[in-house]
């Protein structure tokens, strides 16, 4: 009898060990993360290393993140449903490309004319902007987080001047999100290709332009030897990536290794931004020292006009098909406005006083 109670007590013991906070702590999560670039994809791939480097730390080991590039998963478009479904913990990938899906994902990249990396960023953890991504990701069963920014970009690779808006009138150009449309609305026939099909298609003329990021990621990829004309941005001013992690996942995650994994995603995103500019000025100064073929352009004024035109189009548009869109398009208007008027009396005031003295 003293046995049974024993070996009775011994098991609840056990078992009360087991249920506990402490015992919890101490379980081990491997997440699987499908990123939409190829391995060892320079400055996005880099952030995702990052990201499972620092969570791998922070936990001591409990959480680690393996990442599959889309060598291995084979669907670099198809980040957004593997997640959803679950056959991925995680995703790296940008909101945009998800607007087939869902229209409402493509305002959490970046937007033509809109907020600088340093706005929306602003926007996103203090300005609401968070609680507006959690709104359209939310029924699809995912969470979605900043998850790094180029700054902005440039406008993409020509191989023919751009003089007017009848040079746009049926150029294909690989542009994606909401500039796509714009461009669309002027004239251009859009289309999206995945990065590693870019060169070959600019190459073999199956589209006459490609906008892909700025001159770190751009040079790697050899526009510069097939386009000689290089236009200056105004379609994404802060293109910002995500980390989309499946609901049911997190929700799995004990408190303490949520909080590692949020932390190491917003570090991972900002390091993101500080190794873009790094990159960027040093392709540039290659730029101008190893091809001084590429002429660096900016659009005339008609294009742009009728450019913005066609982005207040489509954004009323938008914001007409659903009460949600309308909110998100009138919570990045209102914030550009309030956060741009700063903008102009510090950042731009600065850059314009050093300019005269250059």
């Amino acid at each position: 009898m003293n046995i049974r109670i024993a070996l009775a007590t011994a098991t609840w013991v056990l078992v009360a060990a087991l249920s506990s906070p402490q015992a919890f702590a101490q379980d081990k999560f491997t997440l699987r993360l499908a990123e939409t670039w190829g391995p060892n994809f320079p400055i996005f791939g880099d952030t995702t290393k990052s990201l499972a480097t620092m969570v791998n730390t922070m936990s001591d080991g409990r959480l680690t993140i393996r990442i599959d590039s889309a060598n291995k998963h084979k669907a670099p478009f198809g980040v957004f449903d593997m997640v959803k479904a679950g056959q991925y913990d995680m995703g790296h990938s940008a909101s945009y490309y998800w607007k087939g899906k869902v229209p409402n994902t493509l305002f959490f990249t970046s937007m033509p004319f809109g907020m600088t990396a340093q706005e929306q960023y602003a926007w996103f953890y203090y300005g609401g902007g968070m609680e507006l991504m959690q709104e359209v990701y939310q029924p699809h069963n995912m969470l979605s987080f900043p998850g790094g920014n180029t700054g902005i970009q440039m406008g993409g690779w020509f191989r023919e001047e751009i003089n007017s808006l009848e040079d746009l009138q049926g150029l294909k150009m690989r542009i994606p999100g909401f500039a796509g449309e714009v461009f669309a609305g002027v004239g251009v026939n859009p289309t999206n290709i995945p990065p590693g099909e870019l060169y070959t298609a600019l190459e073999r003329g199956t589209i006459d332009a490609v906008e892909w990021v700025g001159p770190a990621l751009d040079l790697r990829l050899g526009f510069q030897q097939i386009a000689d004309y290089y236009y200056t941005g105004w379609h994404e001013p802060a293109t910002e990536l995500q980390f989309l992690v499946n609901q049911k996942v997190w929700d799995k995650l004990p408190a303490d290794l949520q909080e590692i994994l949020r932390v190491a995603m917003r570090t991972a995103a900002y390091d993101m931004l500080m190794m873009s500019m790094h990159e960027n000025a040093k392709a540039w100064a290659s730029i101008q020292q190893e091809h001084p073929n590429i002429k660096v352009k900016t659009f005339p004024d008609d294009v742009i006009e009728a450019m913005a035109e066609a982005n207040r189009k489509l954004l009323a548009e938008a914001a007409e098909r659903d009460d949600l869109a309308k909110r998100i398009v009138d919570s990045q208007a209102q914030y550009l406005k309030d956060a741009r008027t700063y903008t102009n009396i510090a950042d731009r005031a600065y850059l314009d006083t050093m300019a005269e003295l250059q």
